[in-house]
C-alpha cells in the first residue's frame, strides 16, 4: 500500500501490528505493571504530560475543533488533571484486597476479593473530546495495572498528531504504545485478540467493535451517544432555562453525547423560551457568533454536511446561518419541528436546537419512553414534584434537574448508559474493570 495519504503501513501482506501487540504481551507477562510503584510513576509521568504540553494541546484543539482555550481547559485538560490526581490519592486503597465474610464451613479460612489487572487493553478514542476520553480511560487503565494501547481519532488529526508524537516519551514503551490509522487500520488492529476493549464513538462503529470483541469473546465497555430530550415546564423562568440549555447546547458547537439534543415543551413555553435562548446566544456569542472565540467549529466537511442538511427541518427561529470554508453553523433554534423529520431522527451532534411542543406533562412523558433510552435526560422546573415525575417515570443514564452536564466534572458520579445503544458494566468495583467509567447507570435530580 502506498504511504500516500494520512497513514503509512507495512508493506501489502505484513500485519503491521503484530510484533508491537507481541511486545506489549510479553511486557505484561513479566508483571512489571503490577507494582504500586510502577503505576505510580507512570500516573505521574502522564501527569507532567499534561502540565509540559498544555499550550500544543490547546493549539491542537483549537486547530481540530475551534476549541477556546476556556473550553479546552474545563472540558479537556483540567478534567484529565483531576482524574490522575484522583487515581494518584487512592492507588493504595483501590489495590488492597477486599476482605468479605465467612460462613460455618469456612470459619477458619480467609476470604477475599482481589482485583486484578485485565492485561492487554485497547482504548479507542473519538474525535470532539479528543485528550479527554483518551486519557480518562487511559489513568483507570494504568491505576489498574494493565498494558495499553492507544488508538486516537485519524479524524482529530492535529491532537492525533500531539498525542503520537509527545505522550510515548512520558510512559513505559515497552508498557504502552499509541497506534495510528484509520477505519482500515483500526479493522486490522480489532482483528487481535485484547483482554479488554474500551471505545467511545458513534453506535455504527460501536457495532463492528462489538462484532470484532465477541470473534474473541473480548470483555468490552461501549461509551456511544444518544438523543438527548429536555423537558421545560410551564412553571420556570424562560431566562434562566435558556442560559443553561444554550451553554449546554453550543459548548463545543454541539459536539458533545450529553448535551440536550432537543426541547419538548408547552406552545406557551416556547414562545417565550425563543427570545430568551436569543438573548442567551447574543450574551455568550455576540452579535455575530461567526467571529465570537467563545464558538466551536464542526470537525470536518462530511459532519457539515450533514448538519446543513438538518437546517431544513421545521422553521430557522434563530440562527441557521452556515459557512462551508470555516466549518461554521451559527447557534440554531427550530420551532414547528415534527417528530418524523430527519433532525428528530438521529443525534444532532452540532448547534442545533429543536423545540418540540407536547400539550402536558404526561405526553411529554410518553414521547420520551417511546424512543430509545438516552444517555442523558434533563428537565426543568420550579416544581420539584414535575422533576420527580420525570424522574421516576423515565429511564437514562444519568439525570439532571434545572442543570446541565456540569454533573460531568464530579469523580464521584459514575457515568453510563442503559442497555442499548449505550452499554456500560455495572455491579463491578471500579478497579477490577481497566477503567473508572462508564461503570453504573447514574439517575440524578
Amino acid at each position: 500500500m502506498s504511504t500516500k495519504g494520512k497513514h503509512p503501513r507495512a508493506d501489502q501482506g505484513t500485519d503491521p501490528f503484530e510484533e508491537k501487540l507481541q511486545r506489549l504481551k510479553e511486557a505484561f507477562n513479566t508483571g512489571k505493571t503490577k507494582t504500586a510503584k510502577f503505576r505510580a510513576e507512570q500516573l505521574q509521568s502522564l501527569g507532567r504530560f499534561l502540565q509540559d504540553n498544555s499550550k500544543q494541546l490547546h493549539d491542537a484543539l483549537d486547530g481540530d475543533l475551534g476549541k477556546s482555550g476556556f473550553e479546552s481547559d474545563m472540558s479537556e485538560i483540567i478534567l484529565c488533571e483531576n482524574e490522575v490526581d484522583l487515581a494518584l490519592k487512592n492507588l493504595q486503597t483501590w489495590m488492597k484486597d477486599e476482605p468479605v465474610s465467612t460462613n460455618l464451613l469456612t470459619k477458619l479460612s480467609t476470604a477475599f476479593i482481589r482485583k486484578e489487572p485485565f492485561g492487554l487493553v485497547l482504548i479507542i478514542a473519538p474525535w470532539n473530546y479528543p485528550v479527554n476520553l483518551m486519557i480518562i480511560p487511559l489513568v483507570g487503565a494504568i491505576a489498574a495495572g494493565n498494558c495499553v494501547v492507544l488508538k486516537p481519532s485519524e479524524i482529530s488529526k492535529n491532537t492525533e498528531k500531539v498525542l503520537a508524537e509527545l505522550l510515548p516519551q512520558y510512559l513505559d514503551q515497552s508498557c504502552f504504545a499509541v497506534m495510528l490509522g484509520g477505519p482500515e487500520e483500526t479493522g486490522q488492529l480489532l482483528e487481535h485478540k485484547f483482554d479488554y476493549i474500551f471505545f467511545t464513538g458513534s453506535p455504527r462503529v460501536g457495532k463492528i467493535v462489538m462484532t470484532a470483541a465477541a470473534k474473541h469473546l473480548t470483555p468490552i465497555t461501549l461509551e456511544l451517544g444518544g438523543k438527548n430530550p429536555c423537558y421545560v415546564d410551564d412553571n420556570c423562568d424562560p431566562q434562566t432555562v435558556a442560559n443553561r440549555v444554550a451553554w449546554f447546547r453550543y459548548f463545543n458547537a454541539g459536539q458533545t453525547c450529553v448535551a440536550p439534543d432537543y426541547i419538548l415543551c408547552s406552545q406557551e413555553m416556547q414562545e417565550q423560551l425563543v427570545p430568551a435562548l436569543q438573548n442567551a446566544i447574543t450574551r455568550f456569542y455576540g452579535d455575530n457568533p461567526q467571529t465570537s472565540p467563545n464558538l466551536g467549529r464542526i470537525i470536518n466537511q462530511k459532519h457539515f454536511k450533514r448538519l446543513q442538511g438538518l437546517l431544513g427541518c421545521g422553521r430557522v427561529a434563530i440562527g441557521g446561518q452556515s459557512d462551508e470554508g470555516e466549518r461554521y453553523i451559527a447557534p440554531t433554534v427550530l420551532v414547528d419541528v415534527q417528530e418524523t423529520e430527519p433532525v428528530m431522527q438521529e443525534e444532532i451532534f452540532g448547534p442545533i436546537l429543536p423545540l418540540v411542543t407536547v400539550r402536558s406533562l404526561d405526553e411529554a412523558i410518553e414521547f420520551m419512553n417511546q424512543r430509545e433510552k438516552p444517555l442523558a435526560l434533563y428537565a426543568y422546573s420550579n416544581n420539584a414534584e414535575v422533576i420527580k415525575q420525570v424522574l421516576a417515570r423515565t429511564s437514562s443514564g444519568g439525570f439532571c434537574g434545572n442543570d446541565g452536564f456540569m454533573y460531568m466534572t464530579l469523580s464521584s458520579l459514575p457515568f453510563g448508559g442503559v442497555a442499548s445503544p449505550e452499554h456500560s458494566d455495572a455491579q463491578r468495583s471500579p478497579y477490577s474493570l481497566p477503567f473508572r467509567f462508564p461503570r453504573a447507570v447514574p439517575r440524578r435530580q
